[in-house]
């Protein structure tokens, strides 16, 4: 299931019926409001969320969502008519999965949902990852230091398998965002760098392991 929320009736309309048409379960909400309400109740598979809302706007909307464990990890693109770099990037460092800009045909849309979809699958088995005391559990996508469990979202618990599935192999900026976004890197450097300092915090006294690798990017430390 795919929710569009958009507060202009005939792109909602037509969201929805694209999706639809392309074998997708979608719904649309014309407001944060009705949308929040609804996801109270039911969890959909990804959010088609527009920047521009009545009352509470998208980027408010993106927030509430990410601040919340329950839903955190929820794939969201963001849908809007602005195009300039701040918007784009204000979005992915809030935690966006996505980023479209209005007007878009609907083969686009379709495309970049799947693409997404894709990024976001569950592990399909139980596995865990273990360095020191860090534990990342893949089955249930949480992460423990120390036999703690620890929140994160689901970006910086991406990055976190990444590094941990190549202990010791340094990654460029746009290795890693073209890993973990599914994105042409474009010089995100900000939202790269953030989502790492989050994490060396989250990480605890563990954090030092994730090192700065001058003129590349980073990697973790391997640990005998």
């Amino acid at each position: 299931m795919v929710w569009c929320v958009e507060d202009d009736a005939t792109i909602r309309d037509i969201e929805v019926y694209a999706l639809q048409s392309t074998g997708f379960e979608a719904r649309g909400f014309k407001d944060s409001d009705s949308f929040w309400e609804a996801l109270q109740s039911e969890r959909p598979q990804l959010v088609v969320l527009d920047v521009m809302l009545p009352g509470m706007d998208g980027v408010e909307l993106l927030k509430k969502i990410r601040a919340s464990a329950k839903f955190s990890d929820l794939p969201i693109i963001m849908a809007t008519a602005k195009g300039t770099e701040y918007d784009k990037i204000q979005s992915l460092d809030l935690g966006a999965d996505d980023y479209i800009v209005k007007p878009f045909g609907v083969m686009e849309l379709i495309s970049r949902i799947k693409s997404v979809l894709r990024r976001c699958r569950p592990a399909e088995s139980a596995s865990e990852l273990t360095m020191g005391g860090i534990g990342l559990h893949l089955d249930e996508r949480t992460l423990t230091i120390d036999g703690e469990r620890v929140q994160v979202t689901y970006k910086e618990f991406e990055l976190l398998r990444l590094f941990m599935n190549h202990p010791g192999i340094a990654f460029t900026r746009d290795q890693l965002f073209s890993n973990i976004w599914g994105m042409d890197y474009a010089g995100e450097t900000r939202t790269v760098d953030m989502h790492i300092r989050t994490l060396r915090q989250k990480l605890g006294k563990y954090g030092e392991l994730i090192e700065t690798v001058r003129h590349i990017g980073y990697r973790m430390e391997k640990i005998e």
